[in-house]
């Protein structure tokens, strides 16, 4: 089996249907290292009643304890939904080499979108980010999330 970057974000999918029937932002994430993964999670952020429980940094946070280093170079970073200001940094800090999303996020997003953390001149560590694999399938899960809470409102 190949496993390109179709085969990781559908990993990525499934974590994020975790936090879709958890009633929590449908996003997740896997970290993969040299084809492996090295980790995955999704959202918890109303789980756990927390900002910053989003998929991406309990997926970086869980890569760095395994592989026994906050820098994860030469590993990539799988997500479902662009990237945030706060998780496109944690990517930048991490020295993550590749960042491949799915869904764009034009509110907050910061690979591409809002801004574009990921090339900033001014930093450091430059992060290739490669946006919309999986992109339909990553924002009909949203959507969905999104239309079912507007009408549970009503």
């Amino acid at each position: 089996m190949i496993k390109d970057d179709a085969y990781f974000m559908r990993l990525a999918l499934k974590e994020a249907k975790k936090a879709y029937d958890r009633d929590d932002v449908p996003s997740g994430a896997v970290v993969v290292k040299d084809g492996k993964i090295v980790a995955r999670a999704h959202n918890e952020k109303e789980y756990r009643n927390s900002a910053v429980r989003h998929a991406e940094i309990l997926a970086m946070d869980k890569a760095a304890r395994k592989l026994g280093n906050w820098w994860l170079e030469g590993c990539v970073l799988y997500v479902t939904l662009e990237p945030c200001f706060m998780c496109a940094g944690a990517a930048v800090n991490a020295r993550i080499d590749k960042v491949v999303y799915g869904a764009k996020n034009d509110r907050f997003g910061f690979m591409g979108s809002v801004a574009d953390l990921s090339r900033d001149f001014r930093l450091n560590h430059k992060v290739e980010a490669v946006g919309g694999v999986l992109g339909e399938e990553c924002s009909s899960l949203l959507t969905a999330f999104f239309k079912e809470k507007r009408a549970a409102k009503q």
